[in-house]
């Protein structure tokens, strides 16, 4: 079994032949078993997560664990760490094993770029990234590879991290800015794509010009959102999945547990998105929102993609 240090994550995983790939196995046929979430509390009182991933098709099985532990912030320690077995599916041979922080931060923001392929105007001029993690610091990048942004600003609360990460954009070219203002900066964007682990709404409908497209990432229980009851009534709303958005993640099931909305107004779901079943964005002025839980068989896309590079090198 092969066992792909980290630095060789990161040289494989381009952003480009990541959307790429996503592009292509969504297209693919597979089966992925709804995730398994466990909640567990420390010593300290703190609730962590342990997810459980798994997906397979004709040749290959994956298996990522995950554990989101939100307090590790307070000890300047990502707040996410997972792992990821790479096996054939036919032997249940394993292939390979690989550090999957990397690669799922890499790939929750390819999809989300692939996602707003279909979602975002084309003529968008600003983008606006909420959150300072680990998924955020990939977002400008691949968000630059579906759109022409002219302006990428970048919101965070650790005021240190969030200096040093927009000069090392400026450092590679990008037009980046940091804000301090979150509401006006929001009203300005055309895209904002939000990563955090706030439990509470940080994006205000009242705050979204028409033809926005809203890109929800971060909340990943039942119980947390990133976005408030205005902006879920006000958006055309797709998702990565319905079983996992829908259920999974606050952002959606508060909504419909409140009778906001229900879940017949979910218009599409990723595959639906790449297959050309839902055009996606039908008019300049339509609010679009996307609300990402995270989908096994985008590990998948990035593992073979780093599977197979690793072994032609």
């Amino acid at each position: 079994m092969l066992i792909i240090p980290d630095e060789k994550i990161i040289e494989l995983l381009s952003y480009s032949s990541l959307i790429e790939a996503l592009s292509a196995i969504f297209k693919s046929d597979f089966t992925m078993p709804v995730r398994h979430h466990h909640f567990y509390k420390t010593e300290e009182g703190e609730e962590n997560t342990l997810i459980l991933m798994p997906v397979w098709n004709n040749e290959y099985m994956g298996m990522k664990q995950v554990t989101v532990a939100p307090a590790n912030a307070k000890a300047n320690m990502p707040s996410i760490f997972a792992q990821y077995i790479l096996s054939n599916s036919k032997t249940g041979q394993p292939l390979a094993m690989m550090n999957a922080t990397e690669l799922t931060a890499r790939r929750t923001a390819c999809t989300s770029a692939l996602a707003a392929s279909f979602l975002c105007r084309e003529d968008a001029e600003n983008l606006l990234i909420v959150g300072g993690g680990k998924v955020a610091q990939h977002l400008v990048h691949a968000h630059l590879e579906i759109r022409n942004f002219k302006k990428a600003s970048v919101w965070m609360r650790n005021q240190e991290k969030l200096e040093e990460f927009v000069s090392s954009l400026k450092e590679q070219g990008i037009p980046a800015e940091s804000v301090s203002n979150l509401e006006e900066s929001a009203r300005e964007a055309d895209l904002i794509s939000c990563a955090t682990l706030s439990p509470t709404p940080v994006i205000m409908g009242e705050w979204i010009k028409p033809g926005t497209h809203l890109d929800m990432i971060g909340s990943h229980k039942p119980t947390t959102r990133e976005t408030d009851d205005d902006a879920i009534r006000k958006s055309s709303i797709f998702v990565d999945s319905r079983e996992g958005a829908l259920h999974e993640t606050g952002e959606l099931a508060i909504p419909i547990a409140e009778g906001i909305i229900s879940e017949k107004d979910v218009k599409a779901d990723i595959v639906e998105l790449v297959k050309g079943i839902h055009p996606g964005r039908t008019s300049p002025e339509e609010i679009t929102l996307f609300k990402s839980a995270g989908l096994a068989v985008e590990d998948l896309a990035a593992a073979l993609l780093v599977y197979k590079g690793f072994k032609k090198a």
